[in-house]
């Protein structure tokens, strides 16, 4: 018994049919739909838990430390936990990431458990965030300049995951999970412009003008903190990172950015 956390997020909506498919018994955690447990509510984590030999575990930004702790202290029984975390955890620079996710890492590789935990960087996906501005004909924000990010594809990193939780091939390893280019979002947008078969711009956004517009739509001043301080990072190219780990894991290359927008874009007129 496989116990996905996240089930209908971003990566878990892709991890539960690849585990399905693949002939795992597997119990879907979510808030809204499947097994109803709450990171909160210890009863309710250990009844996720009964009878579970490995867990895929992805907790939300914010009291992820708080959220992984809780479910470790409950699945001490189990087998195997495969984390999610983020890229650079733990190196200088990246203290806030590192707050959220070190403490998970750190409690897992001590627990006794097998282990394995994925750092994936920013996600493809991220640019659905743009879809407002492309359908109204508007030029996309851009916040971090020519910075580039080494983009994946969400996909890449459920069948990474699934990897790791139906093989013993990745215990005890941490894998950095990136597309196979590094990409701005003035090149991103330049392939959704290809991809679309229209033109799209983008407009330089500034830290202050970024600081305000998220403060007006109601965000944290420590929300908005730490937004600027990642936008800086990207743009003075602290994440201009791509690695080998996904192609290590599957066998073969990560999708780049087009497939993905690809594939999803025409997904999404389909439904449309």
């Amino acid at each position: 018994m496989i116990l996905v956390t996240g089930a209908t997020g971003t990566i878990g909506s892709h991890l539960v049919p690849l585990l399905v498919d693949s002939g795992a018994e597997v119990r879907a955690m979510s808030r809204q739909q499947g097994f109803h447990a709450d990171f909160e509510d210890a009863g309710s984590l250990k009844r996720a838990v009964d009878g579970v030999d490995t867990v895929f575990l992805l907790s939300a930004p914010g009291k992820t430390a708080e959220h992984d702790l809780a479910l470790l202290d409950v699945a001490q029984h189990v087998r195997k936990i495969v984390k999610i975390s983020a890229i650079h955890t733990g190196t200088p620079g990246f203290e806030l990431t590192s707050s959220w996710h070190l403490p998970g890492e750190e409690a897992l590789r001590s627990s006794g458990l097998m282990w394995t935990i994925l750092r994936p960087t920013t996600f493809a996906s991220n640019a659905l965030a743009w879809l407002p501005q492309i359908e109204a004909g508007e030029p996309i924000p851009s916040y971090c300049g020519d910075g580039t990010n080494g983009v994946v594809d969400p996909r890449d990193i459920a069948a990474v995951a699934a990897k790791a939780l139906l093989t013993d091939d990745h215990d005890k390893q941490t894998y950095t999970l990136t597309g196979p280019q590094l990409l701005s979002t003035p090149q991103q947008v330049e392939i959704l412009s290809e991809v679309l078969g229209t033109t799209l711009t983008t407009v330089d956004i500034s830290p202050d003008q970024a600081s305000t517009s998220m403060l007006a739509q109601g965000m944290s001043p420590e929300s908005v903190d730490f937004m600027l301080k990642g936008f800086e990072i990207v743009r003075n190219g602290g994440n201009a990172v791509v690695t080998d780990h996904v192609e290590r894991v599957l066998g073969w290359p990560p999708a780049t950015f087009k497939n993905w927008a690809q594939d999803t874009l025409n997904t999404l007129a389909a439904k449309s």
